[in-house]
C-alpha cells in the first residue's frame, strides 16, 4: 500500500478522487492501491524552551541566551491534529511507500517531513510536485513522482530559517523584555519583524521631522500649453516677482521641438507580491486577504500556485499557453486576436533561468463559479494580466518641447498613445482610465524659430513630507529591503535579498498590527509610540537592519540551491545571539515606556507573575475572518442554522447559531474558535434537567461541543 499525506482535507480529496482512492475511512481515502491522507497544516513545531530544560520555562536574563545542543520537534497540543497524526502514524508504520503531498514549496516540504520524522517513517518516500490541482496537473504529477532526496536543501532551507527565528525570536524577545520592559510589557523582537518594523519607524520619524517649506515657481501658458521654467526652484516670493516682472518684458520662443515614438512594455505576470501590491492599490485588500483570497482559488483550481516569487513560466509550459487561453470563455473579445496566430515564445515570459520552484501565477483554464466577490475580483487581476503579456506593446509618441523667455529656459513634455496593445485589457477599468488620462498629455506641432506673446505667472507650493507606507509600498520595501526601486528588472535581481518571503510578509504585517507596534490610518501604515518606543531601545543595528537581514535570507535561498551549508548559518546566528545577549546585558539604556492602555501579545510561556496577560482589546468581531480549528480552511454562513467550514462536506465542522437553547454571540463562536472555550453562559438548558444551567461551552477533542 501506498500512503499519500496532503496538507488538507480537500487537497486529499482531489488527489483521492484522481487516483482513484475512493473509499472514505476514518481520516483518511482508500482505494486502487493508496491510501490518501491529511494534515491541517503545521501539525509539528520546534520544542519550546521549557521542553529542554525546566530552568528555562521562567524568564531569567542569567539564562541567557538559550542554545539547545540540538533542536527537537514536538506535535503541537490541539485534540484533532493529535487524533489525525494517530491515523498518519499508523498508515505510514504498515505502508510500503509514502508519498509527499504537501504544498510544493519550502514550507509546505518543512510541514510535511516534520510529520514523516515525528511518525518515524522509515520507507521510501516520492515527491509529488505540481503547480495546480487541477485533475490534468495532478495525473501527470503521480507520473512524473520525484525522489524525495531531490528536496532535501529545500527542507535544510525550511530547517534553518525556523531554528534561525527560533533563536533570535526566543532569546532576544527574553533578553529585551527583562531588560527593558519593567516587567510590565513582552517586547517582540524577531528576525523579519523588526527589521520591518524599524522601516516604518524610520519613515515616521522623517515625517514628523519634516518642516514643510514654501517655493515658487515661473511658468507661462503658450499656444495652450504650459511651460515650467528649467531652474531650481525658488525660496522667496521677492525673487519670484522679479522672475515675473522679467519674463513680461520678452516673448516666448521655441528652441527645440521634438517627438519620438516609443513602446511600453507589457506589465510583468503577477508573482504573491506583485499581486498583493496590484490587489492593495485597486481593492484596498489587505496583504493576507489576497494571500487568504488568492488560496482559496488555487484550492478550488482555477488558478496556479500562489506562493511564488517569480513573474516567469517555464518554458515547457510555452506548448499549453494557447489551450488555457482558449479556456477563457468569459475573456473571448480579449483571448480571440491572440488565437489567431502562434503565441510567441517571448524570453520576458519564459526563462527556466528565472523560475525556481514554481512558475508565476496564471489562470488554469478551468472556468470559476460558486466563488465570492473578492476572489473574483483577485481572479480578473490574475487573467487580465496571464493575457496582457501576449499582447503587442503599447505605442506611444513622446514630445519634449525647449523654449526661452529672454534668458530663461522653458520646458513642456507631452505623451499621447498611438496603439493602446496591452492597454486594451484595461479600456474599461476606472482606475486604469484615470491614470492614462494623466499620463497622456496631447501637444500641438511647434516650429523651432517661431516666438510669440505668452502669459507668465507665479506658482506658489509647499514641499511635502514622505509619504507613509501603504501595504503595497512596505510589502515593495519588504522584496527589496528597504531599497526604492521603480524598475521590474532591478526588483528582480533584488528579490534575493529581500525581508521574508511572499508567503510570511503578509503575516509579518499582520503580526505587527496584533501587537500594537503599526496602526492603519486610512490606507496608511505608521508606527505606535509603542513601536517607535522599541526600535529605539535597540541599540543593535543587526536587528534593525533591513539590509543585513535581506542578507540572511540570501543565504536561506543559497542553501535552498545547496550552495551554502544550513550548519554554517545556524553557527552565524547563534554568535550573533550570543554577541547581542552580552551586549544588551552590559547596556545601561533606559528601560521603554509603554502607554498602559496599549495591549500587547503576550506568549503562551511567560508565567512569570511580573509580566502581567493583558486584557484582549475590544473590537469588532467579523466571524467568517476565521478558520475551522479542524481543517483551517474558512468560516461560512451555513444555510440559517450554524456557521460552517468552507470545506464542510469533508471536513464537517459547524457550530450551530443556538446551542441548548441559547443564542450563541459572536464572541461565544470567536471564543470557541479561538481559545477552545466560551465564558460562563447563564440559563443553558441541559437534556434531563428540568432546571437551567450556568456553564463554560468547550470543544472537545473531536471538534465537538460540550458543558464543561
Amino acid at each position: 500500500m501506498k500512503v499519500c499525506i496532503a496538507e488538507k482535507p480537500s487537497v486529499a480529496k482531489d488527489i483521492a478522487g484522481v487516483i482513484g482512492a475512493n473509499q472514505r475511512r476514518d481520516g483518511y481515502f482508500e482505494g486502487n492501491g493508496y491510501q490518501v491522507t491529511w494534515t491541517f497544516g503545521h501539525f509539528c513545531t520546534l520544542k519550546e524552551p521549557h521542553d529542554y530544560t525546566e530552568r528555562w520555562k521562567a524568564w531569567r536574563l542569567e539564562d541567557l541566551p538559550m542554545i539547545p545542543s540540538s533542536f527537537g520537534i514536538k506535535l503541537i497540543d490541539n485534540a484533532g491534529a493529535l487524533k489525525q497524526f494517530g491515523v498518519i502514524e499508523s498508515l505510514v508504520s504498515q505502508c510500503e511507500e509514502v508519498i509527499n503531498c504537501g504544498d510544493a514549496g519550502q514550507e509546505g516540504e518543512l510541514i510535511q517531513r516534520w510529520v514523516l520524522l515525528k511518525a518515524k517513517c522509515n520507507v521510501p518516500v516520492k515527491r509529488l510536485w505540481i503547480s495546480s490541482l487541477t485533475e490534468q496537473a495532478i495525473r501527470e504529477g503521480f507520473e512524473k513522482l520525484k525522489d524525495s532526496e531531490l528536496y532535501n536543501n529545500l527542507y535544510a532551507a525550511g530547517s534553518a530559517r525556523a531554528i534561525g527565528d527560533w533563536l533570535l525570536g526566543m532569546n532576544a524577545t527574553r533578553l529585551f523584555t527583562k531588560k527593558f520592559g519593567q516587567g510590565k510589557v513582552v517586547l517582540s523582537i524577531g528576525r523579519v519583524q523588526t527589521p520591518t518594523l524599524a522601516l516604518i519607524v524610520q519613515r515616521q520619524k522623517e515625517i514628523n521631522a519634516f518642516v514643510s517649506e514654501e517655493y515658487w515657481e515661473l511658468k507661462t501658458i503658450y499656444r495652450e500649453t504650459e511651460f515650467t521654467a528649467n531652474i531650481d526652484r525658488l525660496k522667496s516670493e521677492e525673487k519670484a516677482k522679479k522672475g515675473l516682472a522679467y519674463l513680461l518684458l520678452h516673448d516666448f520662443e521655441i528652441t527645440s521641438f521634438e517627438k519620438k515614438e516609443g513602446k511600453e512594455g507589457n506589465p510583468k505576470l503577477f508573482d504573491l507580491t506583485s499581486l498583493q501590491v496590484e490587489a492593495n492599490k485597486k481593492y484596498g485588500y489587505s496583504a493576507e486577504d489576497t494571500l487568504k483570497h488568492t488560496q482559496n482559488l488555487y484550492e478550488k483550481k482555477f488558478i496556479t500556485y500562489p506562493r511564488v516569487d517569480t513573474t516567469y513560466l517555464s518554458e515547457d509550459l510555452h506548448p499549453k499557453v494557447e489551450g488555457i487561453l482558449r479556456e477563457l470563455t468569459h475573456y473571448a473579445q480579449y483571448t480571440a486576436p491572440l488565437l489567431e496566430k502562434p503565441i510567441p515564445k517571448s524570453k520576458s515570459v519564459f526563462d527556466d533561468k528565472k523560475v525556481t520552484d514554481h512558475h508565476a501565477i496564471i489562470p488554469t483554464g478551468v472556468q470559476p463559479n460558486h466563488i465570492s466577490q473578492d476572489e473574483k475580483c483577485i481572479y480578473d487581476l490574475v487573467t487580465r494580466r496571464f493575457i496582457a503579456v501576449f499582447y503587442p506593446e503599447c505605442k506611444v509618441s513622446n514630445t519634449t518641447v525647449l523654449g526661452k523667455v529672454g534668458q530663461v529656459e522653458f520646458k513642456a513634455t507631452g505623451k499621447q498613445i498611438l496603439e493602446p496593445g496591452w492597454r486594451a485589457l484595461y479600456a474599461n477599468d476606472a482606475s486604469a482610465k484615470k491614470e492614462a488620462a494623466e499620463e497622456e498629455k496631447l501637444m500641438p506641432n511647434f516650429e523651432v524659430g517661431e516666438r510669440g506673446p505668452h502669459e507668465p505667472r507665479v506658482h506658489q507650493g509647499k514641499t511635502t513630507p514622505p509619504k507613509a507606507y501603504t501595504e503595497a509600498t512596505l510589502l515593495r520595501a519588504m522584496e527589496t529591503a528597504g531599497k526604492q526601486v521603480e524598475d521590474d528588472e532591478m526588483r528582480e535581481l533584488l528579490k534575493d535579498n529581500g525581508i521574508g518571503r511572499p508567503s510570511t510578509r503578509a503575516n509579518i504585517i499582520e503580526t505587527l498590527f496584533k501587537r500594537r507596534y503599526i496602526e492603519k490610518k486610512k490606507k496608511n501604515i505608521v508606527a505606535t509610540q509603542t513601536g517607535i518606543d522599541l526600535i529605539d531601545t535597540i541599540q543593535n543595528e543587526l536587528l534593525k537592519s533591513a539590509e543585513l537581514t535581506g542578507n540572511w535570507e540570501r543565504k536561506l535561498r543559497l542553501i535552498e540551491k545547496g550552495e551554502y551549508s544550513m550548519d554554517t548559518f545556524k553557527q552565524e546566528l547563534i554568535q550573533m545571539v550570543v554577541d547581542l545577549t552580552q551586549e544588551v546585558k552590559n547596556n545601561r539604556g533606559r528601560a521603554i515606556s509603554i502607554a498602559e492602555e496599549v495591549p500587547v501579545e503576550v506568549e503562551k510561556e511567560v508565567k512569570e507573575k511580573k509580566v502581567a496577560k493583558p486584557k484582549e482589546p475590544k473590537e469588532e468581531i467579523n466571524i467568517e475572518t476565521l478558520t475551522c480549528p479542524k481543517c483551517k480552511a474558512h468560516l461560512l454562513k451555513k444555510g440559517k442554522t450554524a456557521y460552517g467550514c468552507a470545506n464542510f462536506q469533508v471536513c464537517g465542522f459547524k457550530i450551530p447559531f443556538e446551542f441548548l437553547g441559547k443564542k450563541l454571540t459572536d464572541k461565544h463562536v470567536y471564543d470557541l474558535l479561538s481559545k477552545g472555550k466560551t465564558t460562563r453562559i447563564k440559563g443553558l438548558q441541559i437534556p434531563g434537567n428540568p432546571e437551567t444551567t450556568d456553564a463554560k461551552l468547550v470543544m472537545n477533542g473531536d471538534f465537538n461541543f460540550e458543558v464543561g
